[in-house]
Parts: structure tokens; C-alpha cells; sequence
């Protein structure tokens, strides 16, 4: 089983880009002898069952975050489940579960050395969790102008290790960079996107286009 105890610091992004650490329990209070897959998604429809709109949902997050951690210091099968980045795109994505219809995308994403993501939001709230390798993120925020109301700018970056877990509220702006000279491997969770709400951005041109 991967090591996922180098670092236990859970982080959440806001929708200015700003990068605060937030309560993380302690890995061996989650420890459980069995706990599968759909007992974790289950628990997590349930927790988000009684809310009334986005922004409830992602006022859920501190819970989503255990619940992730929960999930990945207890089912190797989870931290087992990807492939090699694609030769060309630098990344691959192994689907964890899907249904028509699902509220929820959960998936483990790999990517290569020296891969760079567009700049983008999700459209919804996501929870990430460092399975292996290291990952920087450089967060944005808007800063619109006349002229382009799309403008951003850099607030920060930080870098993630193995077992730490960022959230993202639905409009918060980061990138993607691999360290080093190893692929790195993440669990994706992600609420039910708004197409029309993701969006990737254009610093140089000062342009946003949906994703």
C-alpha cells in the first residue's frame, strides 16, 4: 500500500483564491477494518442529501474532506486504481464509478512529469487528495477590468504531498504542475458541474471560454 501518512494538512480554496489549511482528524482515528467503495459514496450522498443549493453543498465540505481521507488511508483498492499519463495529453483519468445521472465524479488522475494544466474553476465544489508524487498549485483570482471582465491574476501557489487534500469552492481558479521527475497520481470527488459555470482562462489574452 502507497504511504499516504507524509503528510496529513487538509487545505480549502475559496472562490478568491485564497489558500487557508483547515482541521484534518487524525489518520488512525479513520482507520477501519473493512470500508469499501460504495460505502464511502453512500455516505457522502447522504451527507449532502438535505442540502438545498450550492452553496450549502460546499458548506459541506470540511465532512467531504473526512470522508476522503477516510477513503484513502483504508481501501488499497483505491490507491491502486490508475494508469500510465497518456504519450500525448500528459494525463489519464480511471473513472472510479459512473451512472447516468449521478451527482457525483469521482476519479484518480495521473500525470506526467513536467505536465502543466490549463488554468481553470470546476463549476461545482472538488475535493483532491495527493495518492503519490507531488503536485504545485498556482491559485488565481479575479481582478476584471472594463475592458476584460475576464481578467485574473496570481495570488499564490503551494505544493501538495502525498496525503495532503485541498477543496475547492465552486468559482476558486488554480493550475496544475507536476514536481519532479515522477508522474503524480490524485483522487478527483467532484459535485454535480454546471457546464456553463466551468470555465478555463486566458491570463494573456484576459479571456475566459468554457472549459
Amino acid at each position: 500500500m502507497m504511504n499516504l501518512k507524509v503528510n496529513g494538512k487538509d487545505w480549502c480554496v475559496n472562490d478568491n483564491g485564497e489558500c487557508q489549511v483547515r482541521p484534518s482528524m487524525r489518520e488512525w482515528d479513520l482507520i477501519r477494518d473493512r470500508y469499501y467503495l460504495h460505502q464511502f459514496l453512500t455516505e457522502i450522498i447522504n451527507t449532502l442529501n438535505d442540502v438545498t443549493d450550492l452553496k450549502e453543498e460546499w458548506d459541506r465540505l470540511p465532512q467531504i474532506r473526512m470522508r476522503v481521507r477516510q477513503l484513502i488511508t483504508n481501501s488499497y483498492w483505491v490507491q491502486t486504481q490508475y494508469s500510465e499519463p497518456h504519450p500525448q495529453t500528459g494525463q489519464f483519468v480511471t473513472v472510479l464509478y459512473d451512472e447516468i445521472g449521478y451527482p457525483l465524479s469521482i476519479q484518480n488522475v495521473s500525470f506526467a512529469p513536467n505536465f502543466k494544466s490549463s488554468i481553470h474553476n470546476h463549476g461545482t465544489w472538488g475535493v483532491v487528495a495527493v495518492l503519490k508524487g507531488q503536485e504545485k498549485h498556482t491559485f488565481w483570482q479575479r481582478a476584471p477590468h472594463p475592458e476584460f471582465p475576464d481578467q485574473i491574476k496570481p495570488i499564490g501557489e503551494r505544493i501538495l504531498k502525498v496525503g495532503e487534500i485541498i477543496s475547492f469552492t465552486p468559482q476558486a481558479i488554480h493550475q496544475v504542475e507536476t514536481i519532479g521527475n515522477e508522474m503524480t497520481v490524485s483522487f478527483h470527488l467532484y459535485g454535480d458541474t454546471q457546464p456553463k459555470s466551468r470555465l478555463k482562462f486566458n491570463p494573456i489574452d484576459r479571456t475566459a471560454k468554457p472549459f
